[in-house]
C-alpha cells in the first residue's frame, strides 16, 4: 500500500486467541495499518471469534510467584478496542466482523463494544471493495 494515499485492507483471522502467533501478528498487521489511517476490515472467523469476548480477565502466574499486576498478561479483547481506539484518533475505519455462525458454534457472543456479527457474504463483499486481501490461516 502506497503510504501517500489512504487505502482499505481486509484480514480474515481463524485462530483462537494465545494459541499461535498468527492473531498477534494479525493484530500488529492491523495496528500497522491504522496507524498510517488506512482502514481495515476484519473478518474473524472460526476460534477467532473469541478474540473480542468481554469474559477475558488477566491473570497472575503462580509457577513464576507473580501477581495480576506484575505479570500484565494482555488480553486479546483489550488490543482490539485499543483498535478501535486508534481508528476513531486517526480518523481511519475500523469496521470488525465476528462470523455468526462460528459465534454460535462457541457460544461467543458476548463481545467489547465495536464488533458486529456477519457472516461469510461480510467477507466476501469487504475483500471485493478492498485494495487487499489477507487471510491469515490456522495453519
Amino acid at each position: 500500500m502506497a503510504s501517500n494515499s489512504k487505502k482499505t485492507l481486509t484480514v480474515a483471522i481463524m485462530d483462537a486467541p494465545y494459541e499461535s502467533a498468527n492473531s498477534t501478528t494479525a493484530l500488529r498487521i492491523i495496528d500497522a495499518a491504522l496507524k498510517k489511517g488506512h482502514s481495515v476490515n476484519v473478518f474473524a472467523y472460526e476460534g477467532a471469534v473469541n478474540l473480542t469476548m468481554k469474559a477475558q480477565q488477566p491473570h497472575p502466574n503462580p509457577v513464576k510467584g507473580t501477581s495480576v499486576e506484575e505479570e500484565q498478561h494482555p488480553t486479546t479483547k483489550d488490543w482490539v478496542a485499543s483498535l478501535f481506539n486508534l481508528s476513531k484518533q486517526n480518523g481511519a475505519k475500523l469496521d470488525w466482523v465476528n462470523c455468526g455462525l462460528c459465534v454460535d458454534e462457541r457460544g461467543a457472543g458476548d463481545w467489547i463494544e465495536g464488533p458486529r456479527r456477519g457472516g461469510p457474504k461480510d467477507f466476501l463483499d469487504a475483500s471485493t471493495a478492498s485494495d487487499a486481501t489477507l487471510v491469515i490461516p490456522t495453519k
